[in-house]
């Protein structure tokens, strides 16, 4: 048998084997926790005994976990939940199993942070997860990108944020943003280009589906917030320039105060009232939205 040939074999058995493992290790969860539900999503707390059943393929475990608790958040985000309880654990069990399971540290902080229904509600615990990731992967830049993240956006931690992206620029290969990024948090943190910042880095970053599509979302907001905040003020010189408000955004354009009409990131003209405000004319494609919303609007499940 020539050795390429016996590789191939080898490989191959290696590959049943460990499918095999996996198959084995679902069957006596599965078996030892036999009324749980598929909503509930099975979980042993102790990673010592998931150890024992996995017959040594703690990273099949691991991924297996990794899998449920994604599913599990899926499931969950889909329905709009307001409780996410068995996440923590199950992310805690991922990681116990398999410390350099990087994914499950990054993506787990973003699931685990932003409030109900886009997450858990639980920056703290995200924090501990992903603390605990650094400890067992100190030279991975992006798992102090997500602290800094989680102490920016949720946790309103300017300054922890500030150490966390600090300690990841010290990481040897590092982003060069970490460096502006600490820089940024100690003289303009709780201020819009900041919060842009931040989402383009993290849109430009990550390879998630879902993570990028969440970014997009929080960057359209920003641009309809700064959009609304600067035609809000030309509608304001308006007035003082000539003694009433305009009646239409084409009056300001004839009046050369505007090139044209303003459209929100979608093409669709913004709304002026008479009033004076300006409004988008459909609030719900804008779920993290504040400014531009109609009177009486409010985002559908907690949307922030």
């Amino acid at each position: 048998m020539n050795p390429p040939r016996r590789t191939q074999i080898i490989a191959g058995s290696l590959l049943l084997a460990g499918l095999t493992a996996c198959v084995a290790l679902v069957q006596r969860v599965d078996a030892a926790r036999p009324q749980a539900t598929l909503q509930d999503t099975l979980y042993i707390t102790s990673p010592s005994m998931v150890r024992r059943l996995s017959l040594g393929y703690t990273g099949l475990a691991a991924s297996l976990y990794w899998t449920r608790a994604v599913q599990y958040f899926g499931s969950r985000h889909h329905e709009y939940a307001q409780s996410y309880e068995l996440l923590a654990p199950l992310l805690r069990l991922t990681t116990a199993l398999d410390p350099k399971l990087l994914v499950a540290y990054e993506f787990g902080g973003t699931f685990l942070a932003p409030p109900p229904p886009h997450g858990a509600g639980m920056p703290d615990a995200a924090v501990e997860l992903i603390e605990s990731g650094i400890r067992a992967n100190p030279d991975k830049w992006r798992l102090y990108y997500a602290l800094g993240f989680v102490h920016y956006m949720e946790r309103k931690d300017y300054a922890a944020a500030a150490r966390a992206f600090q300690r990841g620029s010290e990481v040897p290969n590092a982003h060069p943003f970490l460096k502006l990024l600490a820089a940024r948090m100690a003289t303009q943190a709780d201020d819009p280009a900041t919060a842009r910042m931040m989402w383009t880095a993290t849109y430009d970053t990550t390879q998630d589906n879902m993570i990028r599509d969440n970014a997009e979302k929080h960057l359209r907001a920003l641009q309809v917030e700064d959009d609304v905040t600067g035609l809000e003020k030309i509608v304001d010189i308006f007035a003082q320039r000539f003694g009433h408000k305009p009646g239409s955004f084409r009056e300001m354009a004839q009046r050369e105060l505007l090139p044209g009409i303003p459209l929100d990131p979608f093409g669709q003209p913004y709304q002026l009232t008479p009033e004076g405000k300006v409004l988008v004319r459909q609030p719900e494609k804008f779920p993290f939205l504040h400014k531009g919303l109609p009177p009486g609007f409010v985002q559908p499940f907690g949307s922030r």
